[in-house]
């Protein structure tokens, strides 16, 4: 979705000027239009249009490597929200939760952005600042039964109290969890006390609610190593099950295999999981790497015509969004997937990560960062610092889970229709190319 910024605005005012010059050194092309300032006061309606426009705007604009990584970039979008919701700088105190629920109060500045945040929160836990880098902050909406829905990875240039307050509704959150999909790096983490904590946590709390898939056996085990409160040996055994460390998005539908075929997706470990169920069969699984994906590309769609018909994950009078991917089927065969879902942007967000890690390790890089300093060149302990609490012991597995099985991994368990490009009203400038895939040999496939 674009806007058009006024030439009589692009001159004048902070984020307008902002605008003009971003617009002159990267061009037109590249840089989307940004919604319009008006001259006189908003009203609350107007405000959230423009929150809504600006969310969107930002979210378009961290599938732009160039964009995303530009500081005149990112400063300019820090001051637009502050004007948006019209927010003063000053000091406040901002709730972040971890992974288990537990509650983490530190105080930072409305200005303040997401890296500064994580180093505030970072602090509190005692974390060391060589291994902040691991972890990020998530906007999610926690669900009616205390699950969380992710709605984005805060970026480099949000204002992560702007924007959860800005949605005036106590059901977003601001979560930590680790940014890294490769479990090899655990290795780093888990030298450290507070780290080994959070991924400890991170654990369980997804084996509770089902997002890392466990036998009974493998429960047992792993409720025997909580006794021993044996955490390490617990992540090991954790590393060897199927979804650890994914991401899960909440049920959507995909036209793999079939059209409108209800799924579940989950980003990890290279790939993405499709859980699907077909007419009068078990709950499947299919696997798409992200190595075998020649290019990705999210798209909006208008909504569904009046005496339309809707289906899971459609809901009329909204914009749809889809995650559309080229996927290599077979040595000679490319075909298109698409997933419809609100949380596609993330998806693709996802995809990139992944990309981008496995690109740094290919070239025998490591993820291990230092964020940027604040003023003074160190990073500001908190006098009152927080430990992770330890979760409770694992409920007993629950009977109504089912067992999944896998399909093969060239999906040919599968009838695969002939699905045809999406819509091409998108233009080249849309589609992610992925470096990962020229990498691709036979033994991939």
């Amino acid at each position: 979705m674009h806007f058009s910024i006024p030439e009589t605005e692009s001159r004048s005012g902070d984020s307008g000027g902002s605008a003009y010059v971003l617009r002159k050194e990267y061009g037109a092309n590249v840089l989307p239009a940004f919604p319009p300032k008006k001259l006189f006061s908003l009203t609350p309606a107007e405000v959230e249009q423009r929150r809504e426009q600006l969310e969107k705007y930002m979210q378009a604009v961290r599938q732009d490597p160039l964009l995303g990584s530009s500081e005149t970039f990112n400063s300019f979008l820090r001051r637009a929200q502050q004007e948006t919701q019209q927010v003063p700088t000053e000091e406040v105190s901002l709730e972040v939760l971890l992974s288990n629920g537990q509650k983490v109060l530190v105080s930072v500045l409305t200005s303040d952005q997401t890296e500064d945040v994580l180093e505030a929160v970072a602090a509190k836990l005692d974390l060391p600042d060589d291994l902040i880098g691991y972890f990020s902050l998530f906007l999610v909406r926690e669900k009616e039964d205390g699950a969380f829905s992710f709605v984005r990875k805060l970026q480099e240039f949000e204002l992560p109290y702007v924007s959860v307050t800005s949605l005036r509704n106590q059901e977003y959150k601001i979560v930590l969890r680790k940014s890294y999909w490769d479990s090899a790096y655990d290795d780093d983490v888990m030298e450290n006390r507070v780290g080994l904590n959070l991924l400890y946590a991170q654990t369980v709390s997804d084996i509770e609610r089902g997002w890392i898939l466990v036998t009974k056996e493998q429960h047992r085990q792993l409720k025997s190593l909580q006794e021993k409160v044996s955490k390490k040996e617990f992540l090991r055994l954790a590393q060897t099950l199927r979804h650890y460390g994914y991401l899960r998005f909440d049920a959507c539908v995909a036209d793999f295999p079939e059209k409108d075929c209800p799924v579940v997706v989950s980003a990890g470990n290279s790939e993405l999981s499709l859980q699907l169920r077909l007419p009068g069969q078990q709950l499947r699984e299919g696997s798409f790497r992200v190595t075998r994906m020649r290019c990705w590309r999210v798209t909006s769609s208008v909504p569904l015509p009046s005496g339309g018909t809707s289906s899971p994950g459609r809901s009329r009078g909204e914009v749809r969004l889809e995650l559309a991917f080229e996927y290599l089927m077979s040595k000679d065969r490319l075909q298109w997937v698409t997933i419809t879902s609100p949380q596609a942007i993330m998806m693709s967000i996802c995809l990139q990560s992944m990309v981008d890690e496995l690109m740094v390790k290919k070239s025998g890089g490591s993820i291990r960062k230092m964020l940027r300093r604040r003023v003074g060149g160190s990073l500001k302990r908190s006098d009152s610092q927080q430990a992770v609490k330890s979760p409770p012991l694992l409920e007993s597995p629950d009977a109504s889970r089912e067992s999944i099985v896998k399909l093969s991994s060239k999906l040919s368990a599968v009838s695969l229709r002939g699905i045809g490009s999406p819509s091409t009203d998108a233009s080249a400038s849309d589609v992610h190319g992925n470096f990962a895939f020229e990498g691709i040999g036979d033994e991939d496939l």
